[in-house]
């Protein structure tokens, strides 16, 4: 087999698994144009004609667009104190040598393998303590502590970031932290978006922690609220208006990815240019 046909046939392959990954947004986009009796009965990639239909019926469970400002400002803030604070500890992990630094990361590595939820209960009960019930605090001061983010972004600083830069830095007399805003962060460019954008999904889609930690309606951000939508009595009926629920809710995730994705790309292709 020729290189050509290698080429094409690679190109086959991947625009299959393209299409295979696109569907069941598409499906998920059809579906909310459909009722829930269509949707249980066939399967088509037709639009329907009961998109007002769903719209009126999630109206009447929740309000979508204090579920989506209720998550933005969970999501937001999280991220943005995600990945700042782990590019700081990843950057003092890589370049700063101390007795404790292998001890440290050793730890970040062994958090990283223990699941969050043995520690929901003991969690809860803090923030109950703390009188922190029904507040979004809990929500996202937590996410400053992102041991993968950290991990990530030390291995992406000790590849692409040199010590000698730094070092001229100090000798031109910029502080650290000057240094770490004018000189790392800029470098760590691809990597934190890449982890921005990981931070903003898993923020964003979070649905077990602000379910316990929120009764209160008018606070449930929205994977809550639409839960509240999928345990209708009448489950058949609301399942258009769930498929639209969830396609909104997509929404703000695509236009994370596409501005992260962009700096990315752009971070990359400057890099080509210099080398």
């Amino acid at each position: 087999m020729g290189y050509k046909a290698k080429k094409n046939l690679i190109y086959v392959f991947l625009t299959i698994v393209a299409v295979a990954c696109a569907l069941p947004f598409l499906l998920m986009l059809v579906n909310a144009t459909r009722s829930g009796v269509e949707i249980s009965s066939s399967f088509t990639l037709i639009p329907g004609k009961h998109l007002l239909e769903n719209w009126k019926q999630m109206s009447e469970y929740f309000n979508l667009f204090r579920g989506i400002g209720n998550s933005i400002i969970v999501a937001v803030p999280a991220t943005l104190l995600c990945i700042y604070f782990s590019a700081l500890t990843a950057y003092g992990l890589a370049f700063y040598k101390f007795k404790a630094n292998k001890i440290v990361f050793v730890s970040i590595l062994v958090f990283m393998m223990i699941p969050g939820q043995l520690s929901m209960i003991g969690f809860y009960q803090l923030c109950s303590k703390l009188h922190l019930i029904n507040s979004y605090i809990p929500l996202i001061v937590p996410s400053i502590a992102s041991p993968g983010t950290v991990f990530f972004l030390k291995q992406y600083a000790e590849s692409d970031l040199s010590a000698e830069i730094l070092e001229a830095a100090r000798i031109d007399g910029a502080s650290e932290i000057r240094t770490f805003h004018t000189i790392v962060l800029p470098i760590l460019k691809p990597g934190i978006a890449t982890m921005g954008i990981m931070s903003f999904i898993g923020n964003w889609n979070n649905y077990l922690m602000p379910m316990i930690l929120l009764t209160k309606k008018d606070k449930f951000t929205l994977p809550v609220m639409i839960s509240t939508l999928r345990a209708a009595t009448n489950l058949q009926q609301n399942q258009g208006a769930i498929y639209l629920s969830v396609a909104i809710s997509v929404i703000p995730i695509l236009l994370v990815f596409i501005f992260f994705s962009r700096h990315i790309i752009s971070s990359i292709s400057a890099g080509a240019v210099k080398g």
